[in-house]
C-alpha cells in the first residue's frame, strides 16, 4: 500500500460527491452537485482541490512549473474525507473573483489554505487577468490576515451580504496581476510555502 498524500489538482466530474461533502462541512452547503457541474463546464471558471491519494510511483515534476510539491501525511488525522481543500474563482473580464476558499477544518492551521489561495492567483496570472477581488465574513480575521499577507487590500463593505448570520463581508481587491514584477512574487510565495509544506 503506497504512502497518502495530499495533492493540489482541478476538480473532476467524478470527485462531485466528495466535493459536495467538503462544501456542507465547511460552507453549510453553498453549492450543490449540478452547481459544482456548471463550474466544470464553464470555461471561466478554475476549481482546484487538496485531494487525498494513495501514491505508490515516484513522479518527476518540471521544476519550471509553479506548482507545489504534494505533502506526505504523517499525523493521524481521523477523516476519511477524499477532497479536504476547495478553492474557485470566475474569470470576469480582467478581474479573477474568487468565490470559494475552503480547508477542512480538521486540516487547517497546516498551510494548505495559502496553497490554495497561491494557485488561485497563479491560475488568474496564467489567464492574463489584472487583478483579483473576494469577500470575506469581517469576523473571520485569520481569513482576513492571510488574503492580507497576499497583497488584498480593502475596497469597501457588503451590508448584511452573508444571509445565515446576517454578517457584513469586507470586499477585498489585490491589482497589478499582470505588473513584470508579478511573477517574481509568485516565486517568492512559492518558495515559502513550499517550505512551510515540506
Amino acid at each position: 500500500m503506497g504512502k497518502q498524500y495530499l495533492e493540489l489538482q482541478p476538480l473532476t466530474v467524478d470527485q462531485l460527491s466528495a466535493v459536495v461533502e467538503l462544501d456542507q462541512r465547511c460552507l453549510g452547503g453553498l453549492w450543490t452537485k449540478e452547481g459544482y457541474q456548471r463550474e466544470i463546464d464553464s470555461p471561466n471558471s478554475d476549481l482546484i482541490l487538496w485531494k487525498r491519494e494513495q501514491v505508490i510511483e515516484n513522479r518527476e515534476q518540471n521544476k519550471e512549473e509553479l506548482k507545489l510539491p504534494r505533502i506526505e501525511l504523517t499525523d493521524s488525522v481521523s477523516s476519511a474525507s477524499e477532497i479536504v481543500g476547495l478553492g474557485c474563482l470566475w474569470a470576469i473580464l480582467e478581474e479573477a473573483h474568487i468565490t470559494i476558499l475552503a480547508i477542512d477544518p480538521q486540516y487547517q492551521g497546516k498551510g494548505l489554505g495559502q496553497a490554495l489561495l497561491f494557485a488561485l492567483l497563479v491560475s488568474a496570472w496564467k489567464r492574463k487577468l489584472e487583478r483579483a477581488t473576494l469577500e470575506v465574513k469581517v469576523s473571520n480575521q485569520r481569513a482576513i490576515n492571510l488574503y492580507k499577507k497576499f497583497g488584498f487590500k480593502e475596497a469597501g463593505r457588503r451590508k448584511g451580504y452573508y444571509q445565515d448570520t446576517g454578517e457584513d463581508a469586507l470586499i477585498l481587491w489585490r491589482g497589478d496581476l499582470h505588473h513584470p514584477h508579478f511573477p517574481r512574487i509568485l516565486n517568492h510565495w512559492y518558495q515559502e510555502i513550499s517550505l512551510k509544506l515540506g
